[in-house]
């Protein structure tokens, strides 16, 4: 019995530590934290983002509306982190060529990615799996 309850516990501690191996796929803006200000999703719209083995495009999504692509870019992921470039952004962006390193943990359908954004301003980004 006390085997068991080791083994249980080394295998719930060593997963807890599992490595993000992709972000393939879809996911929906969730809500954030940036400066220490929380923001919820966006009502009338939402925003998605697809990711494929080393690139990733967000876009504005609209009902009755023809999708606006808003960002891309490229990332890595190494360990615990999301490393991205963004390539393209729609609007005049600080972030465009800058390297940013994330901390990226995927919890159940969600991804969480924390940084801290070129101006100094720490954030918190929250990202439900699109199924």
């Amino acid at each position: 019995m006390k085997k068991l309850v080791f083994v249980i516990g080394a295998l719930l501690i060593f997963s807890s530590f599992a490595q993000v191996s992709s972000l393939k796929g879809n996911w929906q803006y969730a809500g954030g934290v940036s400066d220490g200000k929380f923001y919820a999703a966006p009502d009338g719209f939402s925003q998605q983002r697809k990711y494929t083995k080393d690139k990733f495009e967000a876009f504005l999504l609209e009902k009755g509306q023809k999708p606006v692509k808003y960002e891309a870019g490229s990332y890595t992921l190494k360990s615990d982190s999301c490393f991205e470039t963004q390539t393209y952004s729609l609007e005049p962006s600080v972030l465009t060529g800058k390297l940013i390193r994330y901390r990226c943990t995927i919890k159940n359908d969600t991804l969480f990615l924390k940084g801290k954004l070129p101006n100094g301003i720490e954030v918190v980004d929250y990202w439900k799996k699109v199924k």
